[in-house]
């Protein structure tokens, strides 16, 4: 890639350029378009053209605030689907958007990075903001001093190895489902509740890639019930392939006993509440000068 090569195509005044867009989706899919003619192909790519795929005009200043954009296209049956977006599947999907000479692909230089925001429906298509990369600025630092774990079950923080058989089991579905109430005939050797706000993930099929969180952990007689807060939005039918994720409630007791794992525990059980820190002396009780009890 040479953006010195563009730049020297660019000062030349007669230009052969055009935009190309990659699109990265949560499930590893990979798409590519262009406003150009005619496909070509650069870092493994593929760029279609009359795929109905524009940008506006982007927005870059510098400093540390948020860039945005918006792309617009056209919802079509072999590349970007309604299905597809109503299931989740561009939800935080990254984006590239290169300036491209299209007679000499190597001659590019990329013009934003960022994530797929709020996607909304427009007429025969659909409007998706682009968010670039200092979004991620918004977000909260620093953490919270609570009685509860702040860490998320199995990242670096918490360090619970999620691929260990005793907090994973990958199931294959016996039942068609309406993709929120999962039975299991066969789900054994668990406690109960052990799957309760863990993750429900589809791993084969037409919802392939997706997830959510279980809201229900049910044992009835010899079937097990697993019900979801939010439905799988794609297809979720018999033999595709699920996997679930043991659930946490970030309680101390749940972390040394459950998983074993206290001395990684992001909480802080024994600090005061409230009703501690606005406590005042009162003539009924005993005042001896020791430590007031919790």
């Amino acid at each position: 890639m040479s953006a010195a090569a563009l730049l020297a195509h660019l000062k030349t005044g007669a230009t052969h350029t055009c935009h190309c867009w990659a699109v990265r989706r949560k499930d590893g899919r990979v798409l590519g378009f262009t406003d150009h003619d005619r496909p070509f192909e650069f870092d493994g790519i593929r760029f279609l053209p009359e795929t109905g795929l524009t940008a506006k005009a982007l927005a870059s200043t510098t400093g540390l605030s948020v860039n945005n954009t918006e792309a617009v296209g056209v919802l079509s049956s072999d590349a970007i689907t309604e299905a597809d977006i109503d299931a989740g599947y561009y939800d935080d999907a990254t984006v590239e958007i290169w300036l491209v000479c299209w007679d000499d692909p190597a001659a590019r230089q990329m013009q934003f990075a960022g994530t797929i925001g709020e996607i909304s429906r427009v007429a025969g298509g659909f409007q998706a903001e682009l968010r670039g990369l200092s979004e991620a600025l918004n977000q909260t630092q620093g953490r919270s001093y609570l009685k509860t774990c702040s860490a998320l079950l199995g990242d670096a923080s918490c360090q619970v190895n999620l691929n260990d058989p005793a907090f994973m089991v990958d199931l294959v579905l016996e039942h068609n489902t309406d993709g929120q109430s999962f039975v299991f005939p066969s789900l054994v050797g668990f406690a109960p509740d052990w799957f309760k706000g863990g993750q429900l993930e589809i791993r084969s099929g037409a919802a392939r890639g997706l997830r959510a969180v279980v809201s229900e952990d049910v044992q009835q007689d010899v079937t097990r019930r697993i019900t979801l807060w939010e439905p799988i939005r794609a297809p979720v039918q018999s033999g595709d392939t699920v996997r679930l994720i043991a659930g946490c409630d970030k309680r101390p007791a749940t972390c040394r006993v459950k998983f074993a794992n206290f001395i990684n525990f992001q909480g802080f059980p024994d600090i005061p509440g409230d009703d501690w820190l606005v406590a005042v002396p009162r003539s009924e009780n005993t005042n001896q000068g020791g430590s007031r009890s919790r």
